[in-house]
């Protein structure tokens, strides 16, 4: 998976420095209008943490990082493998840039969709999360960094490393704290009524 997305040539395609510079700039403008809307900019508890390890905690989702920080990582795994599989199967030029901005807009996307009154009170509702408030910006930001650095992994790593490392998140997140992206996934379009039992110790 890390041969190179671009299949057009080099004067045609998004340099990695222009979609790194536009990526963040996308990051930039979706922090500014989190909080336009009235996102907490951090914890309501006034202190910042680079790690906040209790996932039903008072502060989940307010730090810098969590648990949930790897299934953003993964996130990055996941766009790098859609945007290489597009450019193998479609045969379109897809520069390394385009992909990371790609990424950056979809994740983007979901974090704004994510911290929506909807998606919280899906949270609050069909999953174990009952005191979920949605994330603070610093959290917000912090999750699609976590997606960038996925991305890089990917980018970087054969194909067999990427498999490895996102099953294994998987499964030590499963393990330690009884969710993982798969069961977020699974627990938002179609709850089921043992995992949400087994999530709360049961």
């Amino acid at each position: 998976m890390s041969a190179d997305l671009s299949l057009a040539p080099p004067r045609r395609g998004l340099s990695l420095h222009s979609g790194i510079a536009i990526a963040g700039g996308i990051i930039i403008a979706a922090a500014l209008i989190q909080f336009l809307i009235g996102r907490n900019p951090i914890c309501p508890c006034g202190t910042i943490k680079v790690w906040y390890g209790d996932p039903n905690g008072p502060e989940g989702s307010q730090h810098i990082t969590d648990w949930y920080t790897f299934s953003h990582i993964i996130h990055g795994f996941l766009f790098y493998g859609a945007c290489w599989l597009i450019a193998r199967w479609r045969r379109v030029p897809f520069s390394i840039g385009l992909a990371l901005v790609a990424a950056t807009l979809v994740e983007v996307g979901w974090e704004m969709l994510e911290n929506s009154p909807l998606i919280i009170e899906r949270y609050r509702t069909a999953t174990v999360a009952r005191d979920y408030l949605g994330d603070s910006i610093l959290n917000s930001v912090s999750d699609m960094l976590a997606m960038a650095l996925g991305f890089a992994i990917a980018r970087l790593s054969p194909v067999w490393l990427s498999v490895v490392a996102v099953i294994g998140m998987e499964i030590v997140c499963a393990w330690l704290i009884r969710d993982n992206l798969t069961l977020n996934v699974i627990m938002l379009l179609y709850p089921i009524e043992a995992i949400k039992t087994w999530q709360a110790g049961g």
